[in-house]
């Protein structure tokens, strides 16, 4: 059995790091599109979570979304035809993913779909147009919770559908441990709330992004805001990244590395943010935090039902009412993570090596 693991952003180096260090190089192949903003970060991950270097690197250019799926699906179909996987393996809703699927499909080669059924019915979520598409091409689908599943249920998708947890819950339990040895951080704060933006439906918006910002500004909370490249970008065009500058209670930081994004969501108060990745990860035993979700919707409901998350919308008022109320009342009781138990990457294995 040969799978061909496809990845191209940090999230996906992430989650997919527990099923990639449990498989051998004998059968498995490692393929790294490139498709995050820094190549060369992206690849110290590989480094911090001990996972060996790509067997087969992009290096796509830094494009719109069109292009760079074109790329990967002109470069894509030879990496196949070269190591003739039994599957590809991808991770989310990427245009890594996106691309993947469709020139695995092209190629005949069965498609295995990590994190398969998440929806936010919001059209206006590039990561939605992906994660549906490729739903429906792939031939074994792990959804992460039964919620996953009955949205796959209820589009008649054609491939096999296994309710497996979430690989993310696997990854920082091998990781957060060691998080705190390996964590390169200088932070002033100590009561402080960790702030991550950079959904383009929320950063390319001007008046979304204003009202997310005045928000936590006038919060009075202290923040710590490892700012994203395209959100440092956008603030800049808009006119607010001074606004931040001048503030008293933002403590502006460079992107972090994994183990230093841990430290933060282990220390901080809770968490402001419109990643779904840390939805998913506050849920863990290892984490327990509130997030303040600064979205209209979410496709992490689980974390929502579960009294771990909050969904704010995009108006001043709201984002504002929802962090004072998070700062009131930060501490959250011990709860069970909707998204497993860390075993998920031991399931996943299993279920292909049966069913292709």
């Amino acid at each position: 059995m040969k799978i061909a693991l496809v990845l191209g952003t940090r999230p996906e180096i992430i989650k997919l790091a527990p099923i990639i260090n449990k498989l051998g190089k004998k059968n498995s192949d490692v393929i790294f599109t490139g498709q995050h903003y820094d190549y060369e970060m992206s690849l110290q991950f590989f480094n911090q979570l001990k996972i060996r270097k790509p067997d087969h690197s992009l290096q796509i250019s830094r494009s719109e979304p069109a292009i760079q799926i074109g790329e990967m699906l002109t470069k894509l179909p030879a990496i196949f035809n070269q190591i003739k996987p039994d599957t590809v393996l991808v991770q989310g809703d990427t245009n890594t993913v996106l691309a993947a699927s469709m020139a695995a499909l092209k190629c005949g080669i069965p498609i295995s779909h990590v994190e398969a059924g998440l929806r936010s019915f919001d059209w206006r979520m590039p990561e939605e147009h992906n994660r549906i598409i490729t739903d429906h091409i792939s031939e074994l689908l792990f959804a992460p919770t039964l919620v996953s599943k009955k949205n796959l249920l209820s589009e008649k998708v054609h491939g096999k559908i296994f309710v497996t947890g979430n690989t993310v819950i696997d990854a920082i339990n091998i990781f957060a441990d060691m998080s705190a040895q390996k964590a390169k951080l200088e932070i002033d704060f100590t009561d402080f709330v960790l702030l991550t933006l950079h959904r383009a439906e929320n950063v390319d918006d001007k008046k979304t992004l204003t009202s997310i910002i005045n928000a936590v500004i006038e919060s009075g909370q202290n923040f710590v805001f490892p700012l994203h490249p395209r959100t440092k970008q956008k603030l800049k065009l808009y006119g607010l990244y001074e606004k931040f500058v001048k503030s008293k209670n933002i403590k502006l930081i460079k992107p972090v590395g994994y183990f230093e994004m841990l430290e933060l969501m282990k220390r901080c108060l809770f968490i402001v943010t419109d990643s779904g990745g840390i939805q998913e990860e506050s849920t863990s035993p290892k984490i327990n935090k509130k997030v303040v979700v600064v979205r209209k919707s979410t496709d992490r409901p689980e974390a929502v039902k579960a009294g771990f998350s909050r969904i704010t919308g995009l108006s001043y008022s709201k984002i504002l009412t929802a962090i004072k109320e998070a700062a009131r009342n930060p501490t959250l009781p011990r709860k069970t993570s909707p998204y497993g138990k860390g075993n998920t990457s031991e399931q996943i294995i299993k279920l292909i090596h049966k069913n292709i």
